[in-house]
């Protein structure tokens, strides 16, 4: 069997920091394949929660502008940076103001956008309830006063009863 010689003292470092930097590329490599990429509908998930700073009323995830591409690309890298969907929208409102938010927040004055249609509706029932109630209470009275025999004093009744003799 054959013997094995030892390595010589000054090749040592060198041997160990070629398999120091070799481990370490076997980590990056490992790290890197680990990062997976957003899908399109994890990054449209957040960008239907915000709107197109260039076009009106335009959703990010359907608006084709470059300012909409850009923005969809950094909720992309931001995702992949570990960034969470609170945070991502919490960025763009830092940056562009609640005007870019799909949906207003539900505190402060934003909330009458919540709470007026409510209102609204309940007021509206009670309207529609109120305007039967006193169509119904209508027709009864007319019910009432069609049932009810009108009291004709007997002297008209004589009168009437002449009248009608004379015409034949």
């Amino acid at each position: 069997m054959r013997k094995l010689t030892p390595i010589p003292y000054p090749l040592l470092p060198l041997l160990l920091a070629a398999l120091t930097i070799a481990a370490s590329f076997f980590a990056v490599a490992v790290v890197y394949a680990q990062t997976r990429l957003p899908t399109d509908d994890e990054v449209n998930a957040i960008a239907k929660q915000l709107y197109c700073p260039v076009c009106p009323n335009t959703p990010l995830d359907v608006c084709e502008t470059q300012a909409c591409k850009d923005w969809r690309a950094q909720i992309r890298d931001q995702l992949a940076a570990g960034w969470s969907e609170e945070r991502i929208i919490d960025y763009f409102v830092t940056q562009y103001g609640e005007r870019v938010l799909a949906e207003p927040g539900r505190k402060g004055f934003t909330a009458l956008v919540w709470v007026l249609p409510v209102i609204a509706v309940l007021l509206g029932l009670a309207v529609v309830w109120q305007v039967l109630r006193s169509w119904r209470s209508r027709q009864d009275l007319q019910v009432e006063t069609s049932i009810s025999t009108p009291q004709i004093s007997p002297e008209i009744l004589k009168r009437i009863e002449q009248e009608l003799q004379e015409m034949d």
